[in-house]
């Protein structure tokens, strides 16, 4: 299996490579975390109710998802669309500022499946 490296173009200068720490620690701190890119992969693929999430994201308890939610559409990744009822509706769906992480999630993902293999190597010759 062959790693893909983008190739450097130059090296950033001290000016940039700092910049570019505080844009990833701003982006960390809105998407870190165990659930909150799953969550954002579920409801672009199609809007959702909250047990419809739960199910698709197994291990994710109740009090966990709410928050992860609340926390998602402040920050504008999501909407939350109140259908009146008894009882009331309540379905989530992807904005579009979430679609802006559509290239972001594809590279992670391919990463994770590099990420993998390698540990699926590793293991067999520690096996061997």
């Amino acid at each position: 299996m062959e790693i893909m490296v983008h190739e450097i173009e130059s090296i950033p200068n001290r000016q940039e490579c700092a910049t570019s720490l505080h844009h990833v620690v701003d982006a960390l701190y809105v998407l870190g975390g165990k659930w909150r890119l799953p969550l954002i992969l579920s409801l672009v693929q199609s809007p959702k109710r909250f047990n419809e999430i739960q199910h698709e994201l197994s291990g994710i308890s109740p009090k966990i998802l709410a928050k992860e939610l609340k926390d998602l559409e402040l920050n504008e990744f999501i909407t939350r669309k109140v259908y009146a009822g008894t009882p009331a509706i309540i379905v989530y769906e992807a904005t579009q500022h979430s679609l802006t992480l559509k290239n972001v999630l594809r590279e992670l993902s391919l990463w994770g499946k590099q990420h993998r293999e390698i540990i699926k190597k590793s293991m067999k010759r520690q096996a061997a």
